[in-house]
């Protein structure tokens, strides 16, 4: 029989790492300014790099969340808290990215300078690049995503405390989440190509925004995984974090990494055989000198190694492997980002320094620091989760077996 839950159960940051971290973000927070001052040119696209990075994550953590609750997923509701903990880094890495749209547009678009258009078939995308629209459109998608995700750690804690209202408060975060979807859908693909596409406005894709979706997906799922793994070595979360978990989890990674792979794949083929000189600038930046490497590694780290290393039943349920295969991927999504930003302004060969490092640092430092905090806050197993109580009750022997599907 398993251990009864411990709701009770919270997360202490001890000193040390909060000291290390705080540091670290203070490191990369120097930088920037320093760099800003030195180098806007290289500072800016390491800023956008890094911010959009961790900004993804936190917002694949609350889509990974409405995904779960809209299927009516049992299995991850004592992981909760982990997603919950990394959406709520959204929105103040929201207000640092506006930060760095604002003051950085200038030398992070093209299309912000006169006469960008002049000399490319541009079709409506004038009209769409108006400044004042791209600007009203990343107010309003960060607004919109960060409103969701205090809303739902609202209500989810007003759960921990109001046991009367369990099921009412249960029911409102599934209606949060099927909120979020669709109103995700659009704002995530309307941001894809705000930030990433228009950094070469001569170049479109009907593919790009799921595949920068599949992509922000699996980093998603590799931090819910690796944070899972993690707090699975302590004893009193070994009750509630079980090997079924870590199974299901490394599922998820493994078949969303082939989904990633697919998209790629499909993207790449479509435009290298249509041969169209609006679509081909993209990829013969990107296929040719030192770029080729990254442009090959980018294949390997997201795909070909995580695809072997989880492809057994045995791998995906051993912690150690699970957890290296999901830092591999959150690695890997960092060099996919960077394959599809940096051309853009360094498009004969990567540059890659001290600077780009500590300001990444920086960022992940942050990210660190919010999520903790936020597990440090509630506790780390939902109280008066209708989902676990009826596992709890009615399987004590399996109450946290999963249901997400057939072992393989």
């Amino acid at each position: 029989m398993n251990t009864p839950i411990n709701n009770d159960l919270h997360l202490r940051m001890p000193m040390r790492s909060l000291i290390v971290a705080v540091a670290l973000t203070l490191l990369g927070a120097g930088t920037a300014l320093y760099g800003l001052n030195v180098a806007p040119g290289r500072t800016w696209p390491s800023l956008m790099l890094s911010g959009f990075y961790v900004m993804s994550l936190a917002l694949s953590a609350m889509f990974f969340l409405a995904i779960q609750r809209v299927t009516g997923a049992r299995w991850s509701a004592a992981l909760r808290r982990i997603p919950e903990a990394f959406a709520l880094a959204l929105p103040p890495i929201c207000v640092l990215m506006l930060l760095v749209f604002f003051f950085g547009r200038q030398t992070l678009f093209v299309w912000m300078h006169p006469g960008a258009f002049d000399h490319m078939t541009a079709g409506g995308k004038p009209q769409y690049l108006q400044p004042g629209w791209v600007l009203a459109r990343v107010v309003i998608a960060f607004a919109a995503w960060s409103i969701v995700v205090m809303l739902w750690r609202r209500t989810s804690l007003r759960q921990d405390q109001e046991p009367g209202e369990n099921l009412a408060l249960h029911e409102r975060l599934t209606r949060y989440a099927v909120m979020f979807i669709p109103l995700f859908a659009i704002t995530f693909t309307l941001a894809a190509f705000d930030w990433i596409v228009s950094l070469d406005p001569s170049w479109f894709s009907t593919m790009f925004g799921f595949y920068v979706f599949a992509g922000f997906f699996v980093q998603g799922i590799a931090a819910v995984a690796l944070a899972a793994v993690l707090l699975r070595r302590r004893e009193q979360m070994r009750s509630v974090i079980t090997e079924q978990h870590l199974h299901d989890l490394g599922k998820m990674a493994f078949a969303f990494s082939t989904f990633w792979a697919y998209i790629w794949t499909g993207q790449y083929l479509l435009i290298w055989y249509g041969n169209i000189p609006e679509e081909i600038t993209h990829f013969a930046t990107r296929t040719r000198g030192p770029w080729l490497y990254v442009f090959a590694l980018n294949l390997i780290v997201n795909w070909v190694i995580p695809f072997v290393a989880l492809l057994s039943a045995r791998a995906k349920k051993s912690p150690g492997l699970l957890a290296a295969a999901c830092a591999l991927l959150l690695c890997g999504h960092w060099v996919d980002l960077y394959l599809l930003i940096m051309p853009s302004f360094t498009p004969n060969a990567p540059g890659l320094g001290a600077l780009e490092v500590a300001i990444g640092i920086g960022f992940l430092s942050l990210l660190y620091l919010l999520a903790r905090s936020a597990l440090a806050r509630a506790p780390l197993v939902p109280v008066n989760d209708p989902i676990l109580a009826y596992e709890e009750s009615a399987h004590p022997t399996l109450a946290f077996h999963s249901t997400f599907g057939v072992e393989q």
